[in-house]
């Protein structure tokens, strides 16, 4: 029998011989050799952590297989070439059949077992007995396979190794979400982490000035954005890993270039001969240096300008000309082949060296890949334009880890590497297509099932796009309609548009990006952590966006009728621009999927037209942004020139006190006059909480000797607290009375730590997948959103605030402190995803119920919150809810508005609420037999306006009265109905009753609104009578506005011009009469 102690984690560290591998310490004295999705499933992920007996079970199933496969691989090195005699290998070990099998189908998973892998394990283990590298290299080729023999993961652990034996320290990859940069849409750069330190506002990390990096990157928005290229070219990703070394101040251009080719020529071994290198043609500095360090000869250095090879932030600011290193892809790649019809001295691979000419020409057209960038910040770049030297320059370099993948495996395309392959196969096996690539001979061209040619760039699409949806997805973003949620939509939809081109109608990405958890969640496990949720909003929006297809497919079926060559006189073969737009803007149909489906057909689409429609709205869009702008830009406030500063108290200015005390008797330290009127206030020590976490600001008063500040707004300023408000009086510096409302603080507190109660209860009740979203926290409300799939239902949300209600109600202290990040989340503390952390985080926890890093502030004991009330659940995104919330007093009246319409509503009805139960039953009862009443009222009027069984009805008649324009019927008529339900109902009859022709009703509903509908029949449509048009004409005539589908439309005008815009539908007929 096992003793509890050998149940419990002892100890939990990374292999240090195998990168992604973690040992762990049992209380026994068992070690164990895992990876980390299992310590996720098994929660063993910190000392302490109680391991019960089917997790141990798990755990040491895991260990098993993890050492099969690593002792699978070293056999492979080894030059086992074959399963068969890996499986005869590991027979040695004391292992099953079964297990052995699991292992290497592990490995076959992620790409290990390939043949192309194979090959290479044997080449490598031929070099190292000594055969010539160039007899192994051609060898290879005639295989199909480059002599390069490194996959991205070695790449990527050689580099971070060789930098860390440097004096480097490595930093894990920031979150694809800047923490603290409103400039950026995505971390699109390795330097983006480290901004402030270049900037000289925070110091390097830990003190030390050498960091390297690996970091995740996504460039699809703003000044980045190449999304359309994706897929048609052979580099263009939106996502994408970037290998980086920095100096903060410490080495500079002579060790930047000695790291970079010693690095590139010594451990990935990439000969010499095969690499150019580029420089700013003003730094003759660079181009010296790398002549001495790295022996680079004058003809394989070439000056380039400003363009290509001088890097800067901004207009003003840190800059600096840079120096890149390429590769020769026609020397290194087993598939290399010019382009067609292409000449010139580029295009000669018997040449040693190239002109500079001729050297461009060859780097535009591929064939010199550029795989590393040095910058080195030594400007300042001021207003004038003049470059004023730093007094510590620095270095920031990047490498594209899949260039350099595509190098040492020698193709010249990145989707052909290993971290693309995994993920096209599993395209080519859901779509049942062969993607048409054969390693050392190139791309050729796709077929589908019945032999038609297709676009194999869809499959390149679908893998580089399962990337970036699995990444973004598990760093916090949700598909929305704005910033980096509609960036993440726009993509997720591109990657359904090219499934459809390869024939799929049905949910494909999601199966991509599983694969890609699989292959990648040893390297980066916040993919594996967040499993369900990724592939759950992958499949929730593929499958929202195939049925807005298939509801635009409505729309495309009248524009460009199926079985036509050609369309009606009206369209003459071509869909409008503005038609197309129309699909585009409101069915999310992308121009070449109407094109695709028009031409199919036998129809033209106006580009021109939809490209003018769609800048129309890209500049009201613009125009709209704008008008929604602040006034105080972020970088011009935190400008400490325009601030003026009592240089006497200058020191520790802007202290943050409100978590003890929320009046402080303090002094003004700075202050800056802003141009709305209002004024900027930083004190010594400030009682105002910044907004933060989702917790709105403070507000509150600062009080003067004849003056005085009404706070409104509180910012953080470089970490200081500046209060911001509406004065009155000179302000002066000197002392101040700084307070906040103690109603107001103690309610936000009360929202906060309620918020945190709600968030562990929606873990318990609906499941470990839920994660926080985003939340606000205010004084008279809290909102909290989370990723969950669906409705929460009643019975759960009854739980959910039965489970948040008792936590008050058990009077929990709270309690707060200060610790070293790792061990906060070692112990179980909620981190939230995206969220840049420091060292040292604060930690709020209420024993037995929950444990989260959180800076706000926070009711000392749970029984101060009261009541908690869920006011509404709804969703706001793809597997996005949101709760909001009340506590406290506001919970109460909450309550009591709710009991109070409640009261009136018996009242209406007549029922007697003797008892809050029996009452409530007794009008749920009186509701089922009105609402069953007004369906029947419904269904008999119905009827009269169709006209029932003897004939004659309201439709009828309004049919018989129809006039005749040339041949047209039509029918213009005011009609008494309730509502736009009843109008659309009679509009349906009168066209069924009037069999062809056109008709237009008008009414004045229950609500005094005017509205006009119009009707029209197949026929008449085909003759470019359109309902929404003639609507539209119609309520023009009086100022009114209108649209919908051709068959169907309605317009709103004013019920006093309702019998005025009737009378204008006889002259309007006629028009578009004489038009069509």
């Amino acid at each position: 029998m096992t003793d509890s102690l050998s149940l419990t984690v002892k100890d939990l560290r990374e292999s240090p011989r195998r990168p992604g591998r973690y040992l762990l310490s049992l209380g026994d004295g068992q070690q164990l050799l895992v990876g980390v999705a299992v310590l996720a499933d098994t929660g063993a992920t910190r000392p302490g952590a109680v391991i019960t007996p089917s997790a141990l079970e798990q755990l040491r199933h895991e260990h098993v297989i993890t050492e099969l496969a690593d002792r699978a691989l070293d056999a492979l090195a080894r030059g086992r070439r074959t399963r068969r005699e890996l499986e005869l290998r590991l027979r040695k070990r004391e292992a099953t059949p079964s297990q052995i099998r699991e292992a290497l189908d592990r490995l076959e998973h992620g790409g290990l077992l390939s043949d192309e892998a194979v090959v290479q394990a044997e080449a490598a283990a031929r070099l190292r007995r000594g055969e010539a590298p160039t007899r192994v290299k051609q060898q290879l080729r005639r295989k199909g396979v480059s002599g390069a023999l490194m996959l991205a993961a070695e790449i990527r652990a050689r580099f971070l190794a060789y930098f860390e034996k440097n004096g480097h320290a490595i930093r894990p990859s920031s979150a694809l979400v800047p923490s603290d940069d409103p400039t950026l849409l995505f971390t699109n750069a390795g330097m983006v982490q480290f901004k402030k330190v270049f900037l000289g506002m925070e110091e390097a990390p830990d003190g030390n000035r050498r960091a390297t990096t690996s970091q995740k990157c996504v460039r699809a928005g703003g000044k980045h954005n190449d999304l359309e290229q994706v897929g048609h070219t052979a580099r263009h990703h939106t996502f994408f890993e970037m290998l980086g070394n920095f100096s903060f101040g410490d080495y500079f251009k002579r060790d930047a270039i000695k790291f970079a080719w010693e690095f590139i020529t010594e451990d990935l071994k990439i000969p010499r001969e095969h690499l150019r290198v580029t420089v700013f043609h003003e730094d003759d500095e660079a181009r010296q240096l790398w002549k001495e360090v790295a022996n680079v000869p004058e003809n394989r250095i070439y000056g380039l300008g400003a363009k290509d090879n001088f890097w800067q932030m901004a207009d003003t600011g840190p800059c600096g000309p840079c120096t890149e290193i390429y590769v020769d892809l026609a020397k290194m790649a087993a598939d290399w082949a010019f382009p067609a019809g292409a000449t010139g001295e580029w295009t000669n691979t018997e040449l040693e060296e190239y002109s500079q000419d001729a050297f461009v020409e060859g780097a535009e057209a591929g064939r010199f890949l550029e795989i590393w960038n040095l910058v080195f910040m030594q400007f300042d770049r001021q207003a004038d334009g003049t470059l004023v030297p730093l007094p510590k320059p620095s270095v920031d370099t990047g490498a594209g880890l899949e260039r350099i993948a595509a190098v040492m495996q020698g193709v010249t395309n990145n989707f052909h590497t290993d971290g693309f392959r995994p993920l096209i196969t599993k395209v080519e096996d859901v779509v049942g297509i062969a993607y048409p690539y054969r390693p050392g001979v190139g791309l050729g061209m796709a077929y589908d099932k019945s032999g038609k040619e297709i676009d194999p760039a869809s499959f390149r699409v679908l893998a580089d796009h399962a990337r970036a949806v699995g990444f973004l997805l598990a760093d916090g973003v949700f598909p929305s309609n704005e910033g980096r949620g509609y960036v993440l939509r726009r993509i997720l939809r591109r990657a359904v548009r090219h499934a459809w081109l390869l024939g799929r109608r049905e949910p494909t990405l999601v199966h991509v990006v599983e694969t890609l958890i699989e292959t990648m969640r040893d390297v980066y496990p916040e993919l594996h952590v967040r499993r369900k949720h990724i592939l759950e909003t992958t499949r929730a929006e593929e499958e929202r966006f195939l049925a807005t297809i298939d509801a635009g497919m409505s729309r495309f079926d009248e524009l460009a009728p199926e079985g036509s060559t050609q369309g009606s006189s009206k369209l003459r073969g071509t869909v409008s621009g503005e038609d197309a737009f129309r699909l585009y803007d409101t069915f999310g149909f992308p121009i070449d999927l109407t094109e695709l489906m028009a031409r199919e057909r036998g129809y033209l689409v106006d580009i021109s037209g939809f490209e003018q429609a769609l800048a129309a709205q890209r500049k009201q869009s613009q125009e709209e942004r704008k008008s929604k702008q602040i006034t105080v830009n972020n970088d011009d406030f935190a400008d400490p020139t325009q601030w003026t500063h009592d240089q006497q108290h200058a020191e520790g200015m802007g202290r943050f006190v409100g978590y003890d005390v929320i009046e402080v008797e303090t002094l003004v330290t700075a202050v800056r006059h802003l141009a709305d009127g209002r004024v900027a206030v930083m004190l010594r020590e400030s009682p105002f909480y910044a907004e933060s976490g989702g917790q709105v600001s403070d507000q509150g008063s600062i009080t003067g000797e004849g003056w005085s500040v009404v706070v409104n707004e509180v910012r953080k300023v470089d970490g200081r607290i500046a209060a911001i408000g509406t004065p009155a009086g000179e302000i002066t510096f000197g002392r101040a009375h700084a307070a906040v409302p103690r109603d107001r603080r103690k309610d936000t507190e009360r929202h906060h730590t309620a918020t945190h109660l709600l968030h562990a209860a929606l873990r318990k009740v609906l499941g470990e997948h839920v994660h926080q979203a985003g939340s606000l926290v205010a004084p008279d409300r809290l909102r909290f959103d989370f990723t969950h799939h669906g409705p929460v239902t009643v019975e759960q949300m009854a739980a959910i605030e039965a489970d948040v209600n008792a936590g008050v109600w058990a009077s929990a202290a709270v309690t707060i402190q200060e610790e070293s990040y790792n061990a906060a989340v070692s112990r179980g503390a909620m981190a939230l995803f995206g969220e840049k952390y420091g060292d040292v985080v604060r930690v709020v926890e209420i024993p037995g119920l929950s444990v989260e890093l959180c800076g706000g502030t926070h009711v000392r004991n749970t029984a101060e919150i009261g009541l908690v009330r869920i006011v509404s659940e709804s969703g706001v995104a793809a597997g996005v809810r949101r709760i909001e919330a009340v506590s406290g007093p506001r919970a109460f009246q909450f309550m009591a508005d709710r009991e109070r319409a409640l009261l009136q509503v018996a009242s209406r009805l007549k029922v007697p609420m003797s008892g809050m139960t029996s009452g409530a039953e007794q009008i749920e009862k009186k509701l089922d037999a009105i609402l069953d009443e007004r369906k029947q009222l419904e269904k008999r009027l119905d009827e009269v306006m169709r006209g029932g069984a003897q004939g004659g009805g309201l439709a009828q008649q309004l049919a018989e009265s129809a006039a005749d324009l040339a041949g047209t019927r039509f029918v213009a008529a005011r009609v008494d109905v309730s509502d736009v339900k009843a109008l659309q109902a009679l509009g349906d009859a009168v066209r069924e009753a009037l069999g062809s022709g056109v008709a237009v009703l008008g009414a004045v509903l229950a609500d005094g609104k005017g509205a006009l509908l119009a009707v029209a029949t197949d026929d008449a449509r085909d003759r470019g009578l359109r309902a929404d048009i003639v609507v539209r004409d119609v309520a023009a005539t009086v100022g009114g506005r209108g649209g919908g589908k051709p068959h169907m439309a309605q317009a709103g005008v004013d019920a006093a011009q309702v019998d005025t815009a009737l009378a204008a539908v006889g002259d309007v007929m006629s028009k578009l009469t004489a038009a069509g």
